[in-house]
């Protein structure tokens, strides 16, 4: 059974771990003023960071039913800090862009951590994934905040980084004194590993539904907080990045319901939180397309959109945490994969409409996104009524 001290070590690591993705959207005019390059030139940083992410998925997570799980983590964070390292020392693009794609493949030690918690749960599953989440939404809400003042204090982005391996180390630590090691279920060969993180798809349908989804719903998140960047810099806002920084705190409503989240869903059918998730992230939308130039409504916005986004992905590990207990680690792989591959795209659109449309086609393609987020739930209904 799971103790606080582990749910609490697991919780920070989280935390730690994925905040280095989110790390560069609030200093993205700072490196590009730096670096002397355009926002698109500077937009593909989280793109490649997000992409990072989903190789590790595909690759790297599904070790986690094959190898050690604690081992794992901790060469994981190994390498993302020395990866980190290299980000803080150099300013060639080229060069940042490949250590960004590495940042997000090591950082993927968190979708490790998740379901490795899930199977310290025999029972809870949900308020235990809700509280290892709250860890990680407090991870994104310190990258925000932090990074943009640590930019504006020290005036130089790359203290972000080497401060972040500090902290990557100390989590290496905690784990090792920590955590157990975890017997592995799957004896096959890597390959087969791989193929069968695929075949997850093809055996359960609530996980294809579920993944679609969760790519939709992480695609208006990552679209919106990387142009939100670029918005906010602009008339009438005119922010500098240290008050950008600022809008990671209203992220805590995230990080304040998803215990509560993880307790709803382990008590009514996932399928009605999800629903109200998406009217929400819709309302948010609308919010930032009709009062664009109202600081209040992009308050509303962040906090809606963070908590809708929580509260679909809390409802739907929880669904799929239950399918076979035997293959967390390769059930958790095909869905965060396909999540990031959304996030991805999603934050390369955004950008894209940005370039192409300021703030009108960024909103335009946001709707899109919730509205088909919405056809999936409509066709989910026949699979509730069975």
């Amino acid at each position: 059974m799971i103790t606080k001290k582990q749910i609490f070590v697991m919780s920070i690591a989280a935390g730690v771990n994925v905040a280095n993705i989110y790390y560069n959207q609030p200093i993205l005019n700072n490196i590009a003023d730096d670096l002397k390059v355009s926002h698109m030139t500077v937009g593909n940083l989280p793109t490649l960071c997000q992409a990072g992410y989903g190789l590790g998925l595909l690759l790297v997570s599904p070790l986690g039913d094959k190898i050690d799980k604690k081992k794992l983590i901790i060469i994981l964070h190994l390498l993302l800090a020395f990866s980190l390292l290299g980000l803080a020392f150099t300013s060639n693009i080229y060069l940042l862009y490949i250590l960004s794609l590495l940042i997000g493949l090591f950082a993927v030690s968190v979708q490790v951590i998740i379901p490795m918690a899930a199977a310290m749960s025999p029972e809870k599953k949900g308020k235990i994934v809700g509280m290892i989440f709250s860890g990680l939404l407090g991870g994104i809400l310190i990258a925000r905040t932090i990074s943009g003042y640590i930019t504006q204090w020290f005036d130089n982005w790359h203290y972000v980084f080497g401060i972040s391996a500090f902290f990557v180390l100390l989590c290496t630590f905690a784990i090792e004194k920590t955590l157990p090691n975890m017997q592995s279920h799957f004896n096959n060969s890597y390959f087969s590993l791989i193929k069968s993180s695929v075949l997850q798809l093809k055996r359960f349908s609530l996980l294809r539904r579920n993944s679609l989804l969760i790519a939709l719903a992480f695609g208006i998140f990552c679209s919106f907080w990387t142009t939100l960047t670029f918005k906010l810099s602009q008339a009438p806002f005119n922010y500098e990045s240290d008050i950008i920084g600022l809008f990671g705190i209203l992220a805590i409503a995230g990080v304040i319901f998803a215990p509560k989240i993880g307790k709803l869903a382990d008590r009514i059918n996932p399928f009605f939180t999800k629903f109200l998730a998406v009217l929400m992230l819709i309302i948010s939308v609308l919010l930032i397309r009709w009062f664009d130039n109202s600081l209040l409504a992009f308050i509303l916005a962040t906090i809606l959109l963070d908590i809708a986004v929580q509260a679909i992905q809390i409802s739907n590990l929880t669904q799929i945490y239950s399918l076979d207990e035997k293959a967390h680690s390769r059930i958790n792989t095909a869905y965060m994969s396909i999540m990031f591959l959304g996030g991805s795209i999603g934050t390369f659109v955004g950008v894209w409409a940005w370039q192409s449309g300021s703030w009108e086609y960024v909103t335009t393609q946001l709707l899109l996104w919730a509205f088909f987020a919405l056809l999936i739930l409509i066709y989910s209904l026949k699979y509730l009524r069975k």
